[in-house]
């Protein structure tokens, strides 16, 4: 999924890579996984609305690198690599509402599982509602059910990954180079969306660091 977002926030290809250049891992690991679990813990304690609102704005005040260079290298599977995906993924959002909601809406559309409900989007879902749904998401791992958060991202992934595939199918004659893109797309939006659902199975397990 990291490099799903690649092109709409604007890093090269080995951006990641740089971030914290010549650390030690094992520092860059515990520095994530302490953060991850100090920031959680004190804003779940006490769930102040103002403060919930400054964390879920904060990459548009201070951009993504400042999330990134915290958590961007901690497993996927992990309380700090959660977080980095869902601020990624409200990054994503933000920067392609337009483009986003159509393909979300193109998938919820076609999808036959339960996955709309999950995701919990506003239908029909235009660029506000997805932009409100992304919000959201984040919202939750805060103050609501951090296990249900990350089954929305889950099922938020899902839908747009199906809707990506429709479009490839429709683009494939015409724009076979949107068609690739789109359907690398989804295989990362897939990716992504087991992440996401292992996260939560750990969440519930109180296993997930």
């Amino acid at each position: 999924m990291t490099d799903e977002f690649h092109k709409p926030t604007q890093y090269s290809g080995d951006k990641f890579d740089t971030f914290v250049g010549g650390e030690d891992p094992a520092q860059i690991s515990r520095v994530a996984h302490e953060t991850a679990n100090a920031l959680l813990s004190r804003v779940r304690d006490n769930p102040e609305s103002e403060i919930v609102d400054r964390l879920v704005a904060f990459t548009d005040q201070n951009g993504i690198d400042a999330v990134a260079e915290l958590w961007a290298r901690a497993s996927p599977r992990s309380l700090p690599g959660a977080l980095w995906r869902i601020y990624l993924l409200r990054a994503l959002v933000r920067q392609d509402a337009v483009g986003t909601s159509f393909l979300f809406q193109r998938g919820s559309e076609i999808a036959t599982s339960i996955d709309p409900v999950v995701a919990g989007a506003t239908a029909p879902t235009g660029p506000d509602e997805i932009t409100t749904l992304a919000d959201q998401i984040l919202r939750g791992l805060f103050e609501g059910d951090f296990a249900v958060a990350l089954d929305r991202a889950a099922a938020f992934c899902r839908i747009t990954a199906l809707g990506c595939t429709s479009v490839a199918d429709d683009s494939d004659a015409t724009s076979p180079e949107r068609a690739t893109e789109l359907t690398t797309r989804a295989l990362r939006l897939s990716q992504t969306a087991a992440e996401f659902t292992s996260c939560a199975r750990l969440w519930r397990s109180g296993t997930l660091d």
